[in-house]
């Protein structure tokens, strides 16, 4: 029997804690893995018509890391549709057609919704009471359509605040692959047709019901507001041209 074997078993058959150490390279592509993810979430890929790329070289020396890591890394977002590898070229970030964003979107809609259900039955008053804070600063004299990227970011905050409200570890994780496309959406559709004014009405609304404790009017009106996204950019293909 190995000594790593044996060590184990003795450790086992003593009743304490048996724990084997990381191997540099794994633990290198897991923090990178969750760097780069972050990062590309974090991104506006659906702003330009223009593809987003990566380049390794510039990623391993960013992240202080050697390219093993990075290549890794890259490997695993390829794997979830998030990047392509482009040999010669680097790596490039996926968008999504105009179908698979409002399939997305959908799926967002299902999730949030039950995310708003939750919440509006385990959140506390203080949780609830930071949601409405971040639109305090919004008024007739400081309106969201007149302060589009301030207001987006608030947005994006509300809808990323109400799926953890939820306490559901579940709905967070999943809603994370499906955030990149869905806040990218909505950061190039909320300057369009006063859609700013009518989001803002509508996040007031499912704060009320979450105040209110009203599980059904929450999961409803988060249910609504999000197709309503999906049914604009149905009609409006042309933010993908």
């Amino acid at each position: 029997m190995r000594t790593s074997q044996r060590s184990s078993s003795e450790s086992a058959a003593n009743g304490s804690l048996t724990l084997e150490r990381f191997a540099p390279e794994q633990t290198y592509k897991t923090k990178v893995y969750a760097a780069l993810k972050q990062a590309i979430v974090a991104m506006d890929i659906y702003s330009s018509p223009e593809p987003s790329w990566l380049d390794e070289r510039q990623l391993s020396e960013k992240l202080g890391v050697s390219r093993t890591p990075v290549r890794e890394a890259v490997a695993m977002l390829e794997q979830e549709g998030f990047v392509k590898s482009m040999p010669r070229r680097g790596i490039m970030i996926l968008k999504k057609t105009r179908r698979e964003v409002i399939e997305m979107i959908q799926a967002w809609a299902a999730l949030e919704s039950m995310a708003s259900r939750l919440a509006a039955e385990r959140a506390s008053g203080e949780d609830i009471a930071e949601l409405r804070r971040l639109f305090d600063r919004f008024n007739e004299a400081h309106k969201p359509a007149d302060f589009l990227s301030e207001y987006s970011a608030a947005n994006i905050e509300f809808h990323q605040a109400l799926v953890r409200l939820s306490g559901s570890d579940t709905l967070v994780e999943i809603t994370s692959n499906i955030l990149m496309h869905v806040r990218g959406i909505r950061q190039i559709t909320i300057g369009r047709d006063d859609r700013a004014t009518q989001s803002i009405g509508d996040h007031l609304a499912i704060i009320e019901a979450l105040e209110s404790r009203n599980v059904d009017a929450a999961e409803r009106l988060s249910r609504e507001h999000t197709l309503g996204l999906a049914k604009y950019v149905e009609d409006h293909g042309d933010i993908f041209d």
